[in-house]
């Protein structure tokens, strides 16, 4: 299949690796509003060459949408303006207004919205890398709105990789990855500006910084640019998960307060129950 994909940076770039690869994708076709970023991808091989939006809609026979969520809003509607029998597929974070905005187009059913859980903290055509999705879990919502012939293409682009489907609703999707995915963000990005402010000594952070916390604040290094715009859209579900963190942090608080460790331990307890669900 030709395969155009909008928004050649982590997601896009890997998926593009990956559908090559694979043999899915005959041929890939990158769209970017920067110009720099499709040159990187050239010549990364990511893409084998780049258009302009509409010619590389029409020569697509699917066309991934890769972009920030924000810009999704008037991408998606323009792009299902001009597609015939393609197939269109978003890979964003959020997902009720992102089908709003398409809520009632004539072409709605051409759209398969879906949200592959895999991602690091890199961003660019140069933070694409091979096997990204390997054997992750990819959520696909509201599929009865999408004509089931584009759904078994996107079935296919998917098991081709393989990743494992979920069905969610668009408000199921918005509310578990608040609390699976936006909230560690938030978490890591609030722990690396405690860091900041607290340790002013960069040379002990290097030092001293080991896997633990490495790990834990690795998210902080992701971009703005993708991230304010997935939490203006899912600002109600991260409040609700911000706060039930932020009342969790408070009881660890006053457990220190009061010298209180063996429920400090029983508390350590319960969060290790977390272990059953995740190995």
């Amino acid at each position: 299949m030709v395969v155009t994909i909008i928004g050649i940076g982590l997601i896009g770039g890997s998926l593009a690796i990956t559908l090559k690869e694979n043999g899915f994708a005959s041929r890939i076709i990158g769209v970017d509003q920067r110009q720099e970023n499709l040159d990187k991808a050239i010549r990364r091989r990511l893409i084998d060459e780049d258009m302009e939006l509409a010619e590389a809609v029409a020569q697509a026979d699917v066309v991934v949408v890769a972009t920030p969520v924000d810009a999704m809003l008037t991408l998606l509607p323009m792009i299902l303006d001009i597609v015939d029998q393609q197939v269109v597929m978003d890979m964003g974070s959020t997902k009720i207004n992102i089908l709003q905005a398409v809520e009632g187009h004539p072409k709605r059913g051409r759209l398969v919205a879906t949200h592959p859980m895999a991602g690091t903290e890199y961003s660019g055509p140069e933070a694409a890398v091979p096997a990204l999705f390997d054997n992750k879990c990819t959520v696909l919502c509201d599929i009865e709105k999408s004509d089931e012939d584009a759904h078994e293409i996107v079935k296919r682009l998917y098991a081709s990789i393989p990743m494992r489907i979920v069905y969610l609703n668009s408000q199921e999707h918005d509310l578990h990855t608040a609390y699976v995915s936006h909230i560690s963000h938030i978490s890591s990005f609030a722990l690396a500006l405690t860091v900041l402010e607290k340790e002013r000594d960069d040379n002990h952070i290097f030092q001293l910084a080991s896997g633990g916390f490495s790990s834990t604040v690795r998210l902080a290094k992701s971009s703005p640019d993708m991230w304010i715009p997935i939490f203006r859209q899912n600002r109600d579900n991260v409040l609700d998960v911000l706060d039930e963190h932020i009342n969790q942090l408070a009881r660890f608080r006053s457990l220190l307060i009061k010298k209180d460790y063996e429920k400090f331990y029983e508390r350590i307890e319960e969060a290790n129950q977390i272990r059953k669900i995740i190995s």
